[in-house]
This record gives structure tokens, sequence and C-alpha cells, in this order.
């Protein structure tokens, strides 16, 4: 066949695709969207690297449920409180499946906790981890005692530190990295430990990398960017490193094991894997260990971090509100005794800016990608079984239909007129439904009291004019940042 031949077929295969996929769409009955194109999807209204802006933007047009195609991948996108509200509470069985995830399922390959679409395994592991957290006091005193020896340990680093300006997001990362390492390793690290500060580095690299132009290329197209060179490859790399740091780890709790005594998350697991050894289809094994250990352990660290890290730019923004804290701080807990999560309750506008710390920052605008466990009707339109669903949890905690200016800093979103605390049902940074983060009540553990001990111990000052800090995220693919800042921490 000549040139013009092969050219010529080519055309008719493609014109072909087209002609298919409108007449699949319009039969199964999907939610709007751009028309994707064979192969590439919605590549051309999509902008590499700026999926969330690109997703909000088809949002204006298509309105808050509609469908894009990230290469051949369908997903549908729900917007805005009650939508998404109607997806992951009211029908939260259809929605309750984990979706693809192109760079973490690389890894983990379907085990684990966070990013296995095996029902029963799921189950199973969110179940004994929740367990496990209770039993070692995720909301209890054992817990909180570790979240304060940390706090007590972040006083002296910065002391440490002597008046230098530093950018706090390191800090932030060793000790959010310590609490977990205390809970699921049994013992904390010094700061200066090599190894510690290494895993912190890494799980902040990757959670970059997989936010990046090159992260969001590879979750489109993984099986093409698999053979291509590139970053991208970074991201595997550094969660294959992780997993070694974790199987390290299990293989010095099972030299020291003691079954009738155990110590941490790995000790319990240990001993369960034990208990259901002549069960052949346990999904207490090895890989789930190490999968479960690891997801738990890079969740709890990097959200926390980032979050106390804007939390800090924030109030050197606004040093007002920061002064407001202050007063409240020196009211109720006063400059000597060490805050404890029961402080929370009678500091009703403390609550409402850290709430709304969370709210502003908007860490992960889609969360972790769900997807539908069986044929689904959701709002007159049908999604098949398995297709992955984004839901814009962004949207929800900037929706001007629950809060007042959602695009500004605004503690009163969580006050009542007569300054007492005031929920919001559109306050969902953890998600919300059967996949809800587990480890929510240690994340608000750590924020209060790291917050408060901060602010009652050293004042933060910014190292430029205060008009020229800027409170905007950076926006990637995975996640939104803080801008690099600089500060002063000063004894008060």
């Amino acid at each position: 066949m000549d040139f013009f031949g092969i050219v010529t077929s080519l055309l008719i295969a493609w014109l072909s695709c087209l002609f298919l996929i409108i007449a699949w769409n319009k039969k199964l009955n999907l939610p709007p969207g751009p028309f994707p194109l064979p192969l590439i999807g919605n590549f051309l209204q999509i902008k590499s690297g700026e999926i969330v802006s690109s997703l909000l933007a088809l949002r204006k047009k298509y309105g808050d449920v509609f469908t894009v195609y990230l290469g051949p991948r369908r997903v549908i996108v729900v917007c805005g409180y009650e939508a998404v509200k109607e997806g992951l509470i009211d029908q939260g069985n259809d929605f309750g499946g984990r979706g693809t995830a192109p760079s973490f399922d690389k890894v983990y390959k379907n085990h684990g906790l966070a990013f296995t679409n095996n029902n029963e395994r799921w189950k199973q592991m969110r179940r004994f981890s929740l367990t496990t957290f209770r039993n070692f006091g995720v909301g209890k005193r054992s817990i909180e005692q570790r979240v304060q020896e940390e706090a007590k340990c972040m006083l002296d680093e910065i002391r440490n530190k002597k008046g230098s300006p530093f950018n706090p997001r390191d800090l932030f990362g060793t000790i959010t990295t310590n609490i977990i390492v205390s809970i699921m390793f049994g013992n904390r690290c010094d700061y200066k430990d090599s190894e510690l500060l290494s895993v912190t580095r890494m799980i902040n690299d990757c959670f970059h990398k997989m936010s990046s132009f090159w992260g969001q290329l590879y979750d489109t197209y993984p099986r093409v960017m698999d053979f291509l060179p590139g970053p991208h490859h970074k991201i595997s790399n550094i969660l294959v490193d992780l997993l070694a740091f974790t199987e390290k780890k299990v293989k010095i709790n099972q030299g020291t094991l003691d079954l009738s005594n155990p110590r941490d998350y790995i000790d319990c697991f240990l001993i369960r894997m034990d208990q259901e050894k002549q069960n052949p289809a346990t999904e207490f094994n090895m890989a789930n260990l190490l999968s479960s250990t690891l997801q738990i352990f890079f969740a709890g660290v990097e959200t926390t971090a980032t979050t106390l890290t804007y939390g800090c730019l924030i109030l050197l923004k606004y040093p007002k509100v920061k002064e407001k804290v202050q007063d409240e701080i020196d009211q109720v807990i006063g400059r000597h005794r060490q805050s404890s999560i029961e402080d929370r309750n009678k500091m009703p506008y403390t609550d409402a800016v850290i709430h709304e710390i969370q709210r502003y920052s908007n860490i992960l605008p889609f969360g972790a990608p769900h997807s539908v466990t069986c044929n689904t009707q959701f709002r007159g339109y049908n999604i098949p079984k398995g297709t992955d669903v984004f839901f814009m949890l962004g949207t929800v905690l900037w929706d001007p239909e629950k809060f007042s200016s959602p695009e500004e800093f605004t503690p009163q979103n969580f006050l009542n007129d007569d300054g007492s605390f005031k929920k919001n049902d559109a306050f969902l940074p953890f998600s919300a439904g059967k996949r809800i983060c587990i480890a929510e009540g240690l994340a608000r553990m750590e924020l209060f009291i790291l917050l408060t001990t901060l602010l009652q111990n050293f004042d933060i000052k910014p190292v430029v004019n205060q008009e020229e800090l800027d409170i905007t995220p950076v926006t990637s693919g995975f996640g939104q940042f803080p801008r690099a800042y600089q500060l002063y921490i000063t004894p008060r």
C-alpha cells in the first residue's frame, strides 16, 4: 500500500472511531461534557499541569455533573455541595469504590487500604485500621500525649534557630512524620535523624511530582508514559524506596514481637497475620501490611504539614487574626500549661480559624478518585459500573451557597453572631461517606495542639512586608500548596 493509501486508511479508522464514540455516548446517557477524540480523549480541553482549573472551566459550561476523558479513561466530575453530598452520602454505597490512580497503582498493585478496588480487602483493612487506631488512642489520651510530646520537641527545635528566618515547611514535615512514626512504628526519632529527614523529603517530593505536569501526564497516559523517559518515573522510584523503608521497620518489629503486648500498628497487623496464617484467603498478608502502613503514613504526613505551613502564611498575612487567637490562648490556656484537645471546646475563635485555614487552603481539590460499584443512576444520568468519579471537594469548600466570600480568608464562616463556633455541613476537607479519611481525628488534634503550642510560646513575623505576602494557592495536578516563604519566630 502506498503512502496515500496508508493515510486514507488511518483517516477512515479515525473517523469510524469518532462515529462509534458518538453513538455509544448517546446510548449510555452519560452526563454532558466536551467531545472526546479517539485515544487522546479531552486532552485539548484539559491543560497539562492545570487539571483543577481546566475542570472548573468545564463546569461553567456543562454544570455540576459532567463527563471528561483523560486519554481513554472516562471520568465523571461532580461539583458543588449538593451534588457531592448526593454522591458521597446519599448514594454512598454506589460511589464507594476506589478509582484508578496510576501513579499509586503501579507500586501498590491493588494492595493496602487506600488504593485497592477490591471491596472485601478494603473493608477488612479499613475495619482493622480503625479498630487499631482506637485501641492506640486516636481521639483518646495516649495519642494526645504523643502529639503533646512532639509539640514540646517543636519548641526546642525553634529555640535552636535563635530567631533566624526559615521556611517552616521542613520543620512541620518532620514533626508530622515523627507523630505517625510513633503510631505506626512505636518510637519517635531525633529531628536530625538522617532516615527521618530522608523519608520526610521523599514524601514531600513525591506529592509535588504527582501534582506536576509530568505526574498528570502519567496519570492520563500511563501505558505510553511507562516507555518514555522523564521525571514521572521518579514517582514510582520514591514509592518503592518508601516501601523498602516500611519493610525495614516491619522486619525490626518481627524480630522483637511479643504476641501478647502489641506496641504499634505494625505489631497489631503481625499478630493478626499470625492468627490467620492457616487461612489461605486471608487479606492479612505482608503485601497488605506494607501497602496499608505506607498509605496511612503518606497521608498522615503531607496534608497536615502543608496545612500547618499554609496556616502560618495566612496568619502572617492577617496579624490581627493571629493576635486574637493568641488572646484566646492566654485566656483559656495561659502561658505555662500545655494545650490539650479538651481546650478546643472553650476556644471557638481559634477553632474557627483552624477550620477556615483548612477550608481556604483546600490542599486536595478533588481528593482521591472514586468509582461506582454498580450501574448507577445519578441526577437523571446513567453511570456504568467501574466508571471513575472525581468529587471536587474544593468546589464544596469554596461553595458560595455555603460560605460567605469563599475566595477570601474569613473565620466568620465558622462563627455565630454571639461568637460561638458554628458547624458547616460543607466543611469536607477529609471527604465524606464510606471513604472518609480514617485519620481525621488525628489530623484535627495535630492542627489544634501544634498551632496553639506555637502561638502560645512564640510570635511569628514575616521576612517581607505584609503587603507582599501572597496567600493565593499554587494549584497543580494533584494538590494545592502555599507559596514558598520565610518567617521569624521570636519568644513572646
